[in-house]
């Protein structure tokens, strides 16, 4: 009987996310910085963009010119700037609000949207010497968040508001050619592989409901279906989880007779639940030995809660950490525990995501559910999570913004987003990009795999039948 061998996984990974260790990390400095960074590292490009765009254009003789500061905009003169977009909403997150909300018996739900429904919003275009406020029916037509870096051209009307005519954003980098980065990798490549990629596995402990991963499980290892199911799932060389692979915990409030008998050794059960993260480490240490797996930390994962968030801590997969990457090892593992963002390259394509925060955080800013047209947006914003700081919670980087978004990547996916979208999107220079809206597992059943020479993608759902 002939054996079939899985495709090999080329895989390099980019650590542009990870974070010093200790006492090294900080807390202490202010986050302005970051908008500052972005803006100057950002400014130059938007700048070239929209000089090559308007340098010819004007409205009833009058040229156009640039100023070069928000505050030297003058009153009813064609002009065009370039500064950080900030969304003055009244019904975004308040740090007073937060504060207050402790002496609640019970706080209100978090707003599904930061929208008001009176028109009480302003967006405001902010940079180092002041703060000018946009107008205008053009700006209907656009996608602005807080922290994407703009130009706008228009004029300063008498109520001293910035009527927009146009908008410039900084669009997407230079995209790396195929294997730039793995030179020589490409010769031994065989070609036909595919990536299969999930995300909101939902591990809650329950035994009832591991019944759908236990077929995702066995079909990924290919002990489900006949030979040729067995061929096909041989062409998967890697599984990339997108996030949200525990589900979201709830605290148990400790009474204050228990507050006080504190366990010295071990954990106190009833208040800590070990189940999900022992089905999870169970899970991955069953496929490892066939499979390499990239895990990403999601919004409900046992991680840092702000972005960029670390990778989970081996200590939790007692059985899986043995595939894991030595501590100091520049090569990654069979297990390769990242960062939420992360950026890579496989199978030679530059592969950048997340766990879906940056895109649902954007998602309460805008009108409507255009999951691929934030992700469209943000790409060309050049910036993987805009809003933060603001109301994404990040770490305060002083010198650098991971952030910003040097390279086009060939594939960028998001985690547990509502359903399954997917598209293609094409750069001023050639570029073209794959965008995939993962649905989380638990609620669909779905994985997405995706073609390693096409970069063509099939969804794969698996169910458990169910006569009620």
């Amino acid at each position: 009987e002939a054996s079939l061998e899985r495709q090999s996984s080329h895989y390099n990974p980019l650590r542009r996310f990870v974070l010093a260790k200790g006492n090294q990390k900080s807390y202490k400095q202010q986050y302005a910085d970051m908008y500052f960074l972005r803006l100057a590292n950002l400014k130059p490009v938007v700048e070239k963009i929209a000089n090559d765009a308007w340098s010819d254009f004007e409205i009833a003789g009058e040229k156009v010119r640039q100023v070069e500061r928000v505050l030297d905009v003058r009153q009813g003169e064609l002009c065009w700037v370039v500064g950080t977009v900030f969304m003055d909403m009244p019904l975004k997150p308040n740090i007073l609000d937060d504060i207050a909300k402790d002496h609640w018996i019970s706080a209100p739900p978090a707003r599904q949207k930061f929208i008001s429904p009176s028109g009480q919003d302003q967006i405001m275009l902010e940079d180092e010497s002041g703060r000018l406020r946009l107008t205008g029916v053009f700006l209907q037509h656009v996608m602005l968040v807080t922290g994407c870096i703009v130009a706008v051209m228009g004029t300063e009307n008498a109520n001293g508001d910035f009527e927009v005519i146009d908008v410039k954003v900084p669009d997407l980098p230079r995209q790396p050619q195929r294997w730039e980065r793995d030179d020589g990798a490409n010769d031994g490549h065989s070609g036909g592989g595919q990536i299969a990629f999930v995300s909101g596995l939902g591990i809650s402990g329950d035994e009832g409901d591991t019944l759908t991963m236990d077929l995702l499980m066995e079909y990924l290892l290919g002990e489900a279906g006949g030979e040729s199911d067995q061929a096909e799932v041989c062409r998967i060389s890697r599984v990339v989880i997108a996030g949200n692979s525990i589900t979201e915990g709830t605290p148990l409030a400790l009474r204050e007779e228990e507050k006080k008998s504190s366990k010295k050794y071990g954990y106190d059960s009833s208040a800590y639940n070990p189940a999900p993260t022992a089905h999870l480490d169970g899970f991955l240490a069953t496929l490892l030995p066939s499979i390499p797996i990239t895990l990403i930390p999601g919004d409900s994962d046992p991680a840092n809660a702000s972005m960029p968030q670390q990778p989970l801590h081996p200590a939790m997969f007692p059985h899986s950490r043995a595939y894991a990457a030595k501590p100091g090892s520049i090569e990654p593992g069979w297990l390769d525990s990242s960062t939420n963002p992360w950026e890579g390259d496989i199978e030679g394509w530059r592969v950048m995501g997340n766990g879906g925060q940056p895109i649902d955080d954007i998602f309460r800013y805008v009108e409507g559910d255009d999951r691929l047209g934030m992700m469209e947006a943000l790409l060309r914003w050049r910036c993987g999570a805009p809003t933060a700081p603001d109301t994404l919670w990040c770490y305060p980087f002083q010198d650098r913004d991971p952030f910003i978004i040097e390279e086009t990547p060939h594939v960028y996916f998001v985690g547990n987003q509502p359903r399954f979208e997917t598209t293609v999107i094409e750069g001023p220079a050639g570029q073209v990009v794959r965008l995939i809206c993962l649905p989380k597992f638990k609620e669909t059943g779905e994985i997405v795999l995706l073609d390693t020479d096409s970069l063509d993608v099939e969804v794969m759902q698996f169910r458990v039948y169910d006569e009620d």
